[in-house]
């Protein structure tokens, strides 16, 4: 497919100019002129370069990869039709929907941009962080890094050891069930070739543990409305998870939140300080 630099830069500056700033969590501030987004805000949304994304906009510039076109339409809040018709546009195929996808909705961004007080991370159905909200990376790290099978958190649980320090010790016994019987009804639901088989394929071979529950043929477990964490630096937090689910997606919104009042309330709001201190 060859790229249409004339139609990508006029949807991109339609797409942009369209936008508001609390449209996307950034703050309006006083005396703005411009309208939608400026440039420079988009190209911050899009973890990429002004001066790439200005090149873009006016027909100039290298042919944007893959990779690069689903960050702008993630950082535009683009619908599903849209990042497609973004793509033909810079002269790529779309990539796959449903289980496969890694495009956040809309409507979710919207809801996680304005959890800035409150941890909440958008996951695949294979445990896969996309989006955490900044309290959301105070509670459970940055998941950012992680690359390849150990994106899945589900994966992590069984080959690193290091995972599990976040929860408390005597509920990693169900955790290590619930995390088995999930991946098992996933690998039955989407078949033998999918990414669940392929993960379990992989986890299987490294944890003993894992072929163990795995023989039990257990299904239908469900996580725990209120779960323990063991921060490293607030100590213990007891909180709800709240789940939002994205059908047309597999993507699921979670976000925690602990009860007024309580000592991990108070805790919370420590984490939130600490959190912006640590970006800061």
């Amino acid at each position: 497919m060859a790229i249409d630099r004339a139609g990508l830069a006029a949807f991109l500056r339609r797409r942009r100019e369209v936008l508001q700033p609390e449209d996307v969590g950034l703050p309006r501030g006083e005396r703005r002129r411009t309208v939608g987004l400026r440039r420079e805000e988009v190209a911050a949304l899009c973890h990429m370069s002004t001066d790439y994304y200005a090149r873009l906009e006016r027909e100039r510039g290298p042919h944007p990869s893959e990779q690069m076109i689903a960050a702008i339409a993630q950082g535009l809040h683009l619908s599903l039709d849209e990042r497609d018709h973004l793509f033909r546009l810079a002269g790529h195929h779309p990539p796959a929907r449903g289980e496969l996808s890694e495009h956040v909705s809309p409507g979710l961004l919207r809801i996680l941009d304005r959890l800035v007080d409150t941890p909440a991370e958008v996951v695949t159905e294979l445990g896969e962080t996309l989006r955490q909200s900044p309290l959301g990376v105070a509670l459970t790290g940055d998941a950012s890094g992680h690359t390849g099978p150990a994106r899945s958190l589900g994966y992590r649980w069984f080959t690193d050891p290091g995972s599990r320090e976040l929860y408390r010790p005597e509920d990693h016994p169900y955790l290590s069930r619930l995390y088995a019987s999930h991946l098992r009804a996933l690998v039955t639901l989407r078949g033998p070739a999918s990414r669940a088989a392929q993960l379990a394929e992989l986890a299987l071979a490294r944890s003993a543990e894992l072929r163990r529950l795995w023989e039990t043929h257990e299904v239908g477990l469900r996580p725990h409305e209120v779960k323990h964490f063991v921060h490293p630096q607030v100590g213990a937090l007891q909180l709800h998870c709240q789940t939002l689910v994205d059908p047309q997606q597999s993507h699921l919104l979670l976000v925690y939140t602990a009860v007024p009042g309580t000592e991990s309330h108070d805790k919370l709001r420590l984490l939130s300080v600490i959190g912006a201190q640590t970006i800061s």
